[in-house]
């Protein structure tokens, strides 16, 4: 992955249960390109994003433990589309199914909620107007 000198890159460091699991997910599933290898650890390329996964199953939260912490991506309409019907062929589980808020206004967005392997929930969005969705 090439990136733009001197531009920020987010990263994010999460807990897994297993790298091979979590890997097929990431890249297999999603579309992440992956980055460096570590003993216990591995980078992908979550939409720009370098997504850190560290091997340690103790720190996995449990599902009741979960709440709101995510994390996500908007994106074009149709690679929102695209990646719904990717995970639905991989008979992946929605945590929250794929919905439309504020239908027929500029705030008009859809979005849908899945967990990796591991528990970590990933929110997909994309909006009809961004401008207007992200904005007053």
């Amino acid at each position: 992955m090439k990136f733009p000198s001197g531009e920020p890159i987010l990263h994010i460091s999460m807990a897994v249960r297993d790298l091979e699991e979590s890997r097929h997910f990431y890249v297999d599933v999603i579309g992440c390109e992956p980055g460096r290898v570590m003993d216990r650890s591995f980078d992908v390329f979550f939409f720009g994003c370098q997504v850190t996964l560290h091997e340690r199953p103790a720190e996995v939260l449990a599902p009741e433990q979960q709440g709101v912490r995510h994390f996500g991506v908007t994106l074009s309409d149709e690679r929102w589309r695209e990646l719904v019907d990717r995970l639905r062929a991989e008979g992946t589980v929605f945590l929250r199914p794929p919905a439309t808020d504020y239908a027929d206004t500029p705030r008009e967005q859809h979005k849908a909620m899945v967990a990796d392997p591991s528990g970590n929930a990933i929110e997909l969005k994309t909006y009809k107007d961004p401008s207007a969705a992200l904005t007053g």
